[in-house]
């Protein structure tokens, strides 16, 4: 690793402690007041909610392809990961330990779907693979609604309050970090590079199924993480909740964020899930405002607001400083 890339890394990660330091000044001094809890609670969603709109991305951005089912693998990782803490309810676990198990249930059995999902359904492209993911979602919602085990169609409730939001943040920091590495590495570069044209890429000897199959697991793996942070904060759970419209709600968080860009699923995502509490009062307009917010993005920002960029605290203080010589005429030595 060269030093550029550890000074990279080491920026990074001060920035992530800044953030979370106000975070835990914030709420540990109560400077919202009687509201405190509320906003801790409406950030706690907008930490599951980056996960999930994040490892969307993957597939829509990176991938280049539309799918409109991630709500049936988010749905696959909550039950999952309930499941599993309720097992393992007085087994001597400690809290974070039970809610690190459950989570990682959770990603596994949400990307073990995407796998047999993904390698009859990424053969097919465009409106055909929407398709059938929207099958996907709508067949494992039926299942939830009919297993005695997820509460047969009623509500699933007694799941334990796990989600904290000072763990969900960081579990939220990790799981971004290696959606983003996962784009920076080879295996990410190669699938864009069938993105942009997949019959040179196939004629080039790249194992063009593989590869999206590979992406489509991932992505399936945080939803499912996403969904398990989701269960344990809102302690019950039907089947009805992860329908259609929570697919598409997703997916227009990656539009107006920005299509392959995490960083505008990051803010897009902390914003759209925010809304409807800032709303509360109209949340009868909740999706007129979606799509008010949509067709604009989409008449003056077609690829999303930050289109494929992606933010870099070394890039900005690299610009910062250079400016700042530039005023000061040092900028030759």
């Amino acid at each position: 690793m060269t030093k550029g890339k550890k000074l990279s890394y080491l920026l990074n990660l001060l920035g992530v402690l800044l953030v979370f330091g106000i975070f835990v000044l914030l709420f540990e001094t109560k400077a919202f007041g009687a509201s405190t809890q509320y906003i801790k609670g409406i950030c706690t969603t907008a930490c599951y909610t980056i996960i999930m709109v994040a490892s969307l991305n993957l597939v829509v951005g990176c991938m280049g392809e539309f799918s409109l089912g991630h709500a049936g693998f988010v749905s696959v990782g909550a039950y999952a990961s309930a499941i599993v803490s309720n097992l393992l309810t007085g087994k001597g676990l400690p809290d974070i330990g039970l809610f690190l198990a459950a989570l990682t249930a959770g990603g596994l059995a949400a990307g073990l779907a995407g796998l047999a999902v993904g390698i009859p359904a990424l053969r097919l492209k465009g409106d055909y693979l929407a398709i059938v993911t929207v099958a996907f979602a709508e067949i494992i919602r039926v299942c939830f609604c009919n297993f005695e085990i997820t509460g047969g169609g009623k509500t699933m409730s007694g799941i334990l309050k796990l989600s904290d939001f000072y763990w969900c943040f960081w579990i939220m920091v990790i799981c971004v970090t290696v959606m983003y590495m996962y784009i920076r590495s080879r295996f990410g570069r190669t699938v864009k590079a069938i993105r942009e044209d997949y019959i040179a890429a196939a004629a080039s000897g790249i194992n063009v199924t593989y590869y999206k199959v590979l992406t489509f697991t991932v992505s399936a793996f945080f939803a499912g993480v996403g969904g398990g942070i989701y269960a344990h904060y809102m302690t019950a759970m039907i089947p009805t909740n992860f329908n259609f419209m929570y697919s598409a709600e997703l997916l227009s968080e990656v539009i107006i964020g920005g299509i392959g860009s995490l960083t505008g699923s990051i803010l897009g995502a902390a914003f759209l899930s925010s809304l409807p509490e800032m709303m509360r009062q109209f949340s009868q307009f909740r999706m007129l405002a979606y799509s008010v917010v949509l067709v604009l993005v989409m008449i003056f920002r077609p690829g999303g607001i930050f289109g494929e960029w992606e933010f870099s605290l070394t890039r900005l203080l690299a610009r910062l400083r250079g400016r700042y010589h530039g005023k000061t005429g040092k900028g030759g030595e």
